[in-house]
C-alpha cells in the first residue's frame, strides 16, 4: 500500500507542493495572526512532517512573531502572494499547508480548535472528536 499524495498551489500554480501520508495535526486557529494571514475569521490548516513535503516552484519567505511570541517563517507566492506554506519555530519538522490551497477532495478530518477565547461570536467549530483550547 503506498502512502496518500495530496497536492496544493498558489492561486496562479507557479508554486505547488505535494505532501505524502497523513498529516499529524489539522486545525482551526482564531489567533489575530492566522486572521490576518487568511484574510478571515479563523484559518485551517494541515501539518505534515517536512520530510513529507515536497515544493516546486520559486517561493519567497516573511517572519512573524505570532500570539506565542515565536516566530513562524511564510513562503508565498512573489506571483500571486498566496501563502502556501509556513514552519512555526521552533518546530522546524514540520509544514503547514492552509486547506483552502489543497486540491478538492483532500479527505482532512478537524483535530484541534486553538485560541478559541479569539474565536468570532458569530464562529461555531462543530465535531466532537476536535479538542478545543485557549
Amino acid at each position: 500500500m503506498t502512502d496518500r499524495i495530496r497536492r496544493a498551489a498558489c492561486r496562479c500554480g507557479q508554486l505547488r507542493i505535494t505532501c505524502t501520508g497523513e498529516p499529524v495535526r489539522v486545525s482551526v486557529c482564531h489567533c489575530r495572526n492566522c486572521k490576518a494571514r487568511s484574510g478571515s475569521a479563523f484559518a485551517v490548516q494541515a501539518r505534515f512532517p517536512a520530510e513529507c513535503v515536497r515544493t516546486e516552484g520559486e517561493a519567497k519567505m516573511w517572519q512573524q512573531a505570532g500570539d506565542s511570541g515565536n516566530v513562524a517563517d511564510f513562503f508565498f507566492c512573489g506571483e500571486c502572494g498566496s501563502t502556501l506554506w509556513f514552519r512555526n519555530r521552533p518546530q522546524l519538522d514540520t509544514c503547514a499547508v492552509p486547506l483552502g490551497n489543497f486540491e478538492p477532495g483532500h479527505g482532512f478530518d478537524l483535530q484541534f480548535s486553538v485560541y478559541e477565547e479569539r474565536q468570532e461570536p458569530w464562529v461555531s467549530i462543530i465535531g466532537d472528536a476536535v479538542e478545543r483550547y485557549d
